[in-house]
């Protein structure tokens, strides 16, 4: 699993992930989180380019999200592919994990 942050803006940090979601990969990208989970800033991880997401990622995602909301901001997933959309909406964590599907969606979000 690969990671590149950069910046939306001034809205969030944005988070891509490349690769598969499983043990593996959310242990590579665990401590780079909960860094920016902990730095009070809205975050967009980009799902795009996830090819496979297992129940440790979804742990991950979801430690994340909440920090996030600790510290008074959003989390936003942006744009998984049909089969990590399927893991995230059967999984039933939409209310902590929404999904956009465009930055101009997820910039609309962070703003309400």
């Amino acid at each position: 699993m690969e990671i590149f942050i950069s910046e939306l803006g001034d809205a969030a940090k944005k988070v891509v992930l490349v690769g598969k979601l499983d043990i593996d990969g959310a242990a590579a990208i665990e401590s780079r989180l909960a860094n920016l989970a902990s730095a009070k800033d809205n975050i967009v991880i980009d799902m795009s380019k996830v090819a496979f997401i297992a129940s440790i990622g979804l742990r991950h995602l979801v430690m994340t999200a909440k920090a996030v909301a600790r510290n008074a901001g959003k989390m936003l997933l942006l744009d998984p592919n049909p089969l990590v959309t399927e893991v995230l909406e059967i999984s039933g964590l939409q209310g902590i994990l929404p999904i956009v599907r465009s930055e101009q969606e997820a910039l609309a979000a962070l703003r309400k």
